[in-house]
């Protein structure tokens, strides 16, 4: 029997299992994502314009008393169903930090490192091409990288890519997005309302002394959830970090230790097995149900809740909730006229080049320097070649790009320029990151 700690045992157990499987989901869900990234635009460059914009113009209104909703289909994409994204965000983030390539200085150096390469360069050139201009407002646009379109690219690639490559690259988006997080929610809120800041906050101090009660039911947590959407909904900071504290509340300790749920699952067994033939054959079919249900009950609460939340969460996430926001966000006027009106503006220009170039610079000379220092070392399997080709991967800026698009700008025309730059960008990135990666498999 192990001496590690339970909770901490049960994470690592089945991380490469849970890698495995994040990968597998990012890289189907990017395929989906690309679809309907790419029915928002025929939808917004065909006959179909006019329906497409009406459809997320839809006024949707909730009023329980005096507490009103009064919202757009769009608002409700973005600021109620990216909750739950970002819900899924701080759990991955807390079991990258519990258990995972964030658990340790020596694992989480090369990672982190990149990710505020990764976002301090794009950031500095964006702000270089706006200074002092409309756009100015927009820096953290470029900052953020698409988790499923880059784990999607890499899967293009199959098993010529290392292992060691595609844990580095999940490592660094969970860490980019942590920092895109910290950006939302300390520059692209609204102003604050204290009285439901107060109630959120109420809704937080709860969450975490259920956890430390040992509560791990899901639906009472779920619940504290919605109620703090709410409450952030209407506190001028933005609804989506709603989600992120939950997650953090989530317990990750189990309700069984190991010694106990080996010990519970032996007996059952034993139980299961024994032959009575005094009993009818319908009266031992009913006995060994009952037990293999104590079985399964068993299993649930050798799980953490934090690991099971995420194992029901992420299908639909991936396969919905992120496809949903994109047809919403991604359809953009991308004419020739359109197209030749961005490549001089600065917001595009900005987006653009933050994203391709800066990127490369932070991701890059950022991963260099602890390497250099003796801090960190390259991923198992991977070479210098290698963590270029992620560089690029890493600018492929989508759905959080354009989650921040909508935070930085109310001026529609700032928007549509911020859009352009995003699909050039990522599109880019995408296609010579693959390029340099098939290139170094092939060497």
């Amino acid at each position: 029997m192990t001496n590690k700690p339970a909770p901490a045992a049960a994470l690592q157990g089945s991380l490469l299992r849970s890698i495995q499987h994040f990968f597998r989901l990012q890289a189907s869900g990017g395929i989906l994502l690309l679809l309907a990234s790419a029915a928002a635009l025929i939808c917004a460059n065909t006959d179909l314009a006019p329906l497409y914009h009406h459809l997320w113009e839809i006024p949707v209104r909730f009023n329980i008393g005096s507490f009103i909703i009064d919202k757009t289909l769009h608002d409700l994409v973005n600021d109620g169903l990216m909750a739950v994204f970002f819900f899924l965000v701080g759990l991955e983030i807390k079991r990258e930090v519990l258990a995972g390539e964030l658990s340790t200085r020596k694992k989480a150096v090369l990672p982190i490192s990149a990710a505020l390469g990764g976002m301090l360069a794009p950031a500095l050139l964006y702000a270089a091409f706006n200074a002092g201009g409309a756009g100015v407002h927009g820096w953290g646009i470029p900052m953020a990288t698409d988790i499923a379109f880059a784990l999607g690219v890499l899967a293009l690639l199959g098993k010529r890519v290392p292992i060691g490559l595609v844990v580095f690259l999940t490592a660094l988006a969970i860490a980019d997005d942590l920092g895109a997080v910290l950006v939302i929610a300390l520059f692209y809120g609204g102003q604050i309302a204290p009285a439901p800041l107060m109630i959120g906050a109420v809704i937080v101090t709860l969450s975490v002394a259920l956890n430390r009660a040992g509560v791990r039911s899901t639906l009472v947590y779920g619940l504290l959830g919605v109620v703090l959407w709410l409450a952030f909904l209407k506190s001028g900071v933005h609804a989506t970090v709603a989600g992120i504290l939950l997650a953090m509340t989530i317990p990750t300790r189990t309700a069984l230790t190991e010694a106990q749920f080996d010990h519970r699952v032996r007996q059952l067994i034993d139980q299961f097995t024994v032959r009575n033939d005094r009993r009818s054959a319908l009266e031992r079919d009913q006995a060994q149900q009952t037990i293999i249900r104590q079985i399964e009950m068993a299993s649930h609460e050798i799980e953490p809740p934090l690991q099971r939340i995420e194992h029901h969460l992420h299908p639909w996430v991936t396969f919905a909730i992120v496809p949903i926001f994109a047809f919403a966000n991604a359809g953009v006027d991308i004419s020739a006229q359109a197209l030749t009106s961005a490549v001089s503006d600065p917001v595009t220009l900005g987006v653009a080049v933050g994203l391709v170039v800066g990127k490369q610079i932070g991701v890059m000379l950022f991963s260099w320097i602890p390497v250099r220092l003796g801090w960190a070392e390259l991923p198992a399997g991977a070479t210098w070649r290698h963590l270029y080709g992620v560089s690029w991967l890493a600018g492929i800026g989508f759905t959080m790009s354009l989650f921040i698009t909508y935070l930085a700008f109310s001026d529609q025309h700032l928007i549509e320029q911020a859009k352009i730059g995003i699909l050039l960008a990522s599109l880019i990135a995408g296609v010579v990151g693959y390029g340099i990666l098939a290139t170094v498999s092939r060497r």
